[in-house]
């Protein structure tokens, strides 16, 4: 990144240099999977006038490996994904093991929807939730008048 520093500013010390720089470096996209322990997958949502429809991108994982809760305001979706390949020889040693672990999570906040009518399915890796809002009754305008 460029940075925009006033003429008179320039006598900066080599250590304040060197932390800018360092912090730049570490608060790149690069370094994201290494910050937090969870991971995100990619949505779309889309507003209709009587819900809001979310597709979320889980590819490989199975139903029974993904909750949709909503404690509101705020709807989560989490998926975790626990595999485990295994290879033995014929006197069972292991020859080799891999291990995958991983939990992906997505919050959104919502408000004044009707959290019964909630809807989700999942094909070809797209979850997609149906989110009604809730029915706003309609209100009565009232008329002011002048005076007395």
């Amino acid at each position: 990144m460029f940075d925009l520093i006033p003429f008179g500013k320039r006598k900066e010390d080599a250590f304040s240099q060197l932390a800018r720089s360092f912090n730049e470096v570490m608060n790149d996209d690069f370094f994201a999977p290494f910050k937090s322990s969870t991971m995100s997958f990619k949505t779309d949502v889309r507003e209709t006038e009587q819900a809001y429809l979310v597709e979320a991108e889980l590819p490989g994982f199975k139903k029974d490996e993904i909750d949709v809760d909503y404690a509101a305001p705020y709807l989560t979706i989490k998926a975790v994904r626990q595999e485990e390949a295994k290879q033995e020889n014929d006197r069972h040693q292991v020859v080799r093991r891999e291990r995958r672990y991983g939990e992906y999570v997505r919050r959104f906040y919502v408000q004044d929807i009707d959290e019964e009518g909630i809807k989700a399915s999942l094909k070809d890796g797209i979850l997609s939730l149906t989110v009604p809002k809730r029915q706003r009754l309609n209100a009565k305008r009232i008329d002011i008048h002048e005076g007395g």
